[in-house]
């Protein structure tokens, strides 16, 4: 399938902490895509640091890791045509106010830096699948 490709999603500890792993799921799958791997974990703060080390300068990197390794999270493996570009507008845009309804983010989250789910932003960042 031409520009068949997989994507990266976390289901971060305030998603599973409101119950929303079976919400997401089905959001994905009822859009045609095709869940490849899933893994429930509790990641380490070096592996936390490892993830995010693009946002190891920026003054929220600490509290991100502290915040990510605080419970467990869902880690999956999204395969289906353009899953990387559609993945992110299904997510919806990081911030409360701008996240459209309908989207993962404004329909399940109000407040900036607890927004549920993360997921990657381009076909080069999807790497972190190997991680």
């Amino acid at each position: 399938m031409a520009h068949t490709k997989c994507t990266f999603i976390a289901i971060k500890p305030d998603g599973i902490q409101w119950g929303l792993i079976g919400d997401i799921i089905k959001h994905f799958e009822q859009k045609g895509f095709h869940l490849v791997g899933m893994k429930f974990l509790r990641a380490s703060k070096e592996h936390l640091k490892q993830h995010y080390v693009d946002l190891k300068d920026s003054p929220f990197f600490a509290g991100l890791v502290k915040y990510m390794n605080s419970g467990p999270v869902v880690s999956m493996v999204w395969e289906g045509l353009n899953v990387v570009k559609t993945g992110r507008v299904m997510l919806g845009k990081s911030n409360p106010a701008d996240s459209k309804p309908g989207t993962i983010r404004g329909d399940f989250y109000i407040q900036v830096g607890r927004n549920i789910i993360h997921g990657s932003d381009s076909v080069k960042s999807a790497e972190e699948i190997s991680l």
